[in-house]
């Protein structure tokens, strides 16, 4: 059988067996290779580069490899086919959305800022910070001839004085190691669990200076997974970190993804990338990096959108992308970390931040819950941009939602050079208007090369074009310079950092065919907010504030994003970033029981509007496709100097 060796940029090589004819980039996938392919194969990205260095494959000539290229070697891994023995180099940037895990420093008062204010807002709202979670260390008397009670009972009798309980539950995970236990500790140990009603249900047991009792929450998105460790008494935060999902090698958005878990082992590969490649890796970094046993983590919460937690359980999401829209379950009660085999305590809850629709999903409930406006008087509208674009508009009175699939334009997919916020990066950007010549923001240590572009990098550009006049509404270059080239077939593009100047060896560019894909993105995101607003009969002037959550949104020029007309345009003033929404409401419900039943009313009372079957979203879509749009009444100030 002929063999195929990946050799992975600053990894290990990994040799498969395999048989003729076999699919390179589905033979990396069932060997674990991590090769980026946002389209899941189907030769539309041209992300899934791999570099052939010995023996022969099978390859389509595509449009996303120049001939130069081809000659070197380069192929699209998704259109290969293996002929016999050979090695294929894969590239770093391949592989670096999900290798390369961040640890944040918890030391920063940035970095926890957004979850001290979340606390305060919904302490300001009478929600406290507050579970029945105990941590009891006990002192019982050693049995002897005389007093020869078992060991289960003198454990009951000390936990109901302690906590003055009626009832102790004992699970059979505490009770096998209960002997052990007691005697290694003389009988002066550490009982950790919760208090439900009269019933006290023992969830651990250890020494006696082993108090320590963990709460885990966890944004599952569709790009990228983040996680903190907190005290489940004090709330204080003890780790943080991220790395991407492993899912995405089976495609960038969830429609992708739902196609390959209905093809056959498709849940099991599904779940196995996130829990076993994703989750728990995560979770053993920082429950080394807080100096915890795994087993102390007694609560989880997770805020994920409807296909991630159908995707998470192994549950057919198929439903989810056909019509009438209907998901197996918005809510899910009575999860343990012991049926997703977690690296937690078998017994902790697995709290699911509950759906309200089959595309707006726990993420948005509990971002919903963090960014606090279901309690204020003022109209609020909450973007939240990722791989899918979710709104919710409203105040106290009411709350209406929605979702448009933007694509994964906002995170570099579909655009030549695009890639996700890690190093080589271009996040920000400015053209001067005389010169065209731009100032590049890169992501990295100082003196790094450009890779390729993330998404806020792109909002930069396509707004500094646009207000330079280098492109017109649609998207078009309307201007000569040094950094705007075209090819053979009239297609421009503008040059950001030519062969010489990137670090791939390959030009770096923006054009005619990524300015449109972007463009159909931002105009997806404001023709969701047109039709939401107009569904309650309000315009954008009626918005008092604006709550942007997301990744991309922490680098977002936001006079930029309202130059292009993906924003609507109100004053600056009004927009205000507030992180990553889903982790914060996420934590704020594994550690508050009320927080946790809020989130539960807020996603009760929500409306959902399924923009797909609206009678007036594609005409207002179609109207968003340009920059800023047709109706420029809308965007007074857009292309202005600032």
């Amino acid at each position: 059988m002929p063999k195929v060796v990946f050799q992975i940029e600053g990894g290990n090589p990994v040799t498969v067996e395999c048989n003729v004819g076999d699919n390179l980039l589905g033979l990396a996938r069932r060997a674990n290779v991590a090769i980026d392919a946002p389209c899941s194969g189907n030769g539309s990205c041209g992300k899934c580069r791999v570099k052939l260095v010995e023996g022969q494959l099978e390859a389509v000539k595509s449009r996303h490899i120049s001939d130069e290229e081809f000659a070197e070697g380069w192929r699209l891994s998704c259109s290969s086919k293996v002929l016999g023995d050979c090695t294929v180099f894969v590239p770093d940037i391949a592989s670096a959305y999900q290798s390369r895990m961040k640890t944040a420093d918890l030391s920063s008062p940035k970095e926890i800022a957004i979850f001290e204010e979340c606390q305060q807002g919904l302490q300001a709202s009478g929600i406290h910070f507050e579970n029945n979670y105990r941590a009891l260390v006990l002192t019982m008397a050693e049995p002897t001839l005389d007093d020869t009670m078992p060991d289960n009972e003198r454990l009951t009798w000390a936990i109901e004085e302690a906590v003055g309980t009626l009832h102790v539950h004992i699970p059979f995970s505490v009770m096998v190691r209960l002997a052990s236990t007691l005697r290694e500790h003389r009988f002066h140990v550490c009982v950790k669990g919760e208090v439900r009603g009269d019933t006290f249900y023992c969830m651990e047991i250890g020494g006696p200076e082993d108090t320590a009792m963990v709460a885990c929450a966890i944004d599952i998105g569709t790009t990228t997974v983040t996680m903190v460790l907190a005290d489940l008494e004090s709330g204080r935060l003890l780790a943080k970190g991220s790395s991407g999902n492993g899912q995405i090698r089976y495609g960038a958005d969830v429609i992708n993804r739902i196609i390959e878990q209905g093809r056959p082992g498709g849940k099991k590969k599904l779940q196995d990338a996130i829990i076993k490649e994703t989750l728990t890796p995560i979770l053993a970094g920082l429950c080394k990096s807080a100096g915890i046993s795994a087993r102390s983590i007694l609560r989880l919460c997770i805020g994920a959108n409807t296909t991630m937690n159908h995707l998470l359980l192994g549950v057919d999401a198929s439903p989810v992308r056909m019509e009438p829209y209907i998901p197996s379950f918005f809510g899910w009660d009575g999860l343990l970390a012991g049926d997703l085999r977690l690296p937690a305590n078998p017994l902790a809850p697995v709290l699911l931040a509950p759906n309200i629709g089959s595309y707006v999903g726990g993420d948005i409930t509990a971002g919903t819950l963090a960014a606090g406006f279901w309690d204020k008087e003022e109209m609020s509208l909450f973007i939240d941009l990722g791989t899918n674009g979710e709104l919710v508009f409203g105040n106290r009175d009411f709350l209406m939602s929605c979702a448009c699939s933007a694509g994964p334009a906002f995170e570099g997919g579909d655009i030549s050079c695009g890639m996700r916020a890690t190093d080589g990066a271009v996040e920000a950007a400015v053209i001067d208007k005389d010169t065209m010549e731009p100032t590049l923001t890169v992501i990295g240590d100082e003196g790094q090369e450009v890779v390729g572009i993330c998404g806020s990098g792109i909002i930069d550009m396509i707004s500094e074009l646009f207000r330079c006049g280098i492109i017109n509404a649609k998207g078009l270059f309307v201007r000569e310079g040094e950094r705007v080239k075209h090819d053979a077939h009239g297609m421009g593009r503008y040059v950001l950092a030519t062969a010489g100047e990137s670090a791939t060896g390959r030009e770096v560019s923006l054009n005619e065919v990524d300015i449109d894909n972007f463009i159909r993105a931002k105009g997806a995101i404001f023709s969701a907010i047109d039709t939401l607003l107009s569904s309650v009969d309000m315009s954008v002037d009626m918005i008092d504030r604006v709550y942007v959550a997301g990744g991309i949104g922490s680098g977002i020029n936001m006079k930029n994003a309202v130059n292009i007309g993906m924003f609507p345009d109100v004053d600056i003033e009004k927009f205000h970033y507030i992180g990553n929404s889903s982790l914060t409401g996420a934590y704020a419900m594994v550690l508050s029981d009320q927080a946790n039943a809020k989130t539960a009313e807020v996603a009760a009372n929500m409306t959902y509007l399924e923009l797909s079957t609206h009678p007036g979203y594609m005409d207002s879509f179609v109207a968003a496709c340009f920059l800023p749009h047709t109706n420029a009444k809308l965007f007074p100030n857009s292309r202005q100097e600032y």
